[in-house]
């Protein structure tokens, strides 16, 4: 059984290569598909036709689209992704910047929606065409309906313009900008290494909002797909057996349906965590937040095409490791898979 189960690890680690080859061809065809020229937006827009022509050949653009790709994966293979025309940095180091911003926010909101959005699916199940169950479907629906940045906006307008309550955009007030040491990337985390509390409250201050917004919406998803899962186990034999045998609701509740469904379950919670680092890009716009899907939004913006592709690169190989890792714990979780 050891034995099988290795093979299935080393199974879905042999995958792994060949996925993440199509995504580099997939994001390199994109970028050459965009209407947008990287040489124009290196040189500017009245650059003389000579250092065009330069830029162009330094680029390796002048090549066939194969030569290209190969110029591309073979730089891509040395961790050298190019420099951003907005920062004037390596791309590399422009994510390595930006991407914890966007792994604290995702994972607040995602440790908020399966605290919230589980237990809320469960008993919305147990507790079918109840009026609880009622408000817990529109409350989901509502969840999945609303536009984040719709939602994001409001609460700007209630909590921060209106009430006073919240602080504005932004991970950090200004007067608290700069102190905070780099040790993660994550200020709330880092504030907290640091033990600097005053700064630690109000980067979690910062942090509730945007916060909120996201967990809401991947709460939403959460909840019908647990309520969706537990009717269905609900509905089996095996819980009119334990009926039968006289079975505690609780344990018929949570050890056998809710057990039944663990396996399910996990790839919704790694689609949806894979979600929220994909959907922290119009989140991230909307509180100025200091993310990765600020810094891609921002580098659509100025056509910086190394920045876009980059930071695409990074979002997909997020959900091809999340999916991975939903594989192998099929086998941890599910007895007839192993």
């Amino acid at each position: 059984m050891t034995g099988h189960r290795l093979r299935q690890a080393l199974a879905s680690l042999a995958s792994v290569p060949v996925t993440l080859f199509g995504l580099v061809l997939v994001t390199f065809l994109i970028g050459r598909a965009m209407p947008i020229d990287p040489v124009i937006a290196i040189a500017g827009d009245h650059a003389p036709p000579d250092v065009i022509a330069r830029v162009r050949l330094e680029m390796g653009l002048d090549q066939p689209l194969p030569v290209q790709f190969w110029i591309y994966l073979r730089n891509l293979l040395h961790g050298d992704l190019g420099h951003s025309v907005m920062t004037s940095r390596a791309v590399t180091e422009d994510i390595a910047r930006f991407f914890p911003a966007t792994l604290e926010l995702a994972t607040t909101a995602m440790i908020v929606a399966v605290l919230l959005g589980v237990p809320l699916g469960v008993v919305a199940a147990w507790r079918q065409g109840s009026r609880f169950d009622h408000v817990v479907r529109v409350f989901s629906l509502a969840g999945q309906s609303v536009p984040v940045f719709v939602l994001g906006l409001v609460c700007l307008l209630v909590f921060y313009a209106k009430l006073g309550i919240a602080p504005g955009t932004g991970q950090l007030d200004v007067a608290y900008e700069g102190l905070v040491p780099h040790i993660t990337g994550m200020l709330v985390l880092d504030a907290a290494l640091d033990g600097d509390w005053d700064e630690f409250w109000d980067a979690a201050a910062h942090l509730v909002q945007p916060a909120a917004v996201l967990a809401y919406f991947s709460m939403a998803y959460i909840t019908r797909m647990t309520r969706a899962f537990m009717i269905e186990a609900l509905s089996g034999e095996y819980i009119v057996t334990a009926r039968a045998k006289g079975l505690s609701a609780s344990r018929i509740l949570w050890r056998h349906a809710f057990g039944n469904i663990t396996v399910r379950l996990v790839t919704v919670l790694a689609l949806a965590y894979a979600g929220l680092l994909e959907g922290a890009v119009i989140t991230e716009t909307v509180f100025s937040w200091p993310g990765i899907g600020l810094y891609l939004t921002g580098s659509l913006l100025n056509a910086d095409m190394n920045a876009v592709l980059g930071a695409t690169l990074v979002i997909g190989l997020v959900y091809l490791v999340l999916n991975l890792l939903s594989d192998l714990a099929y086998s941890l979780l599910d007895p007839r898979v192993r």
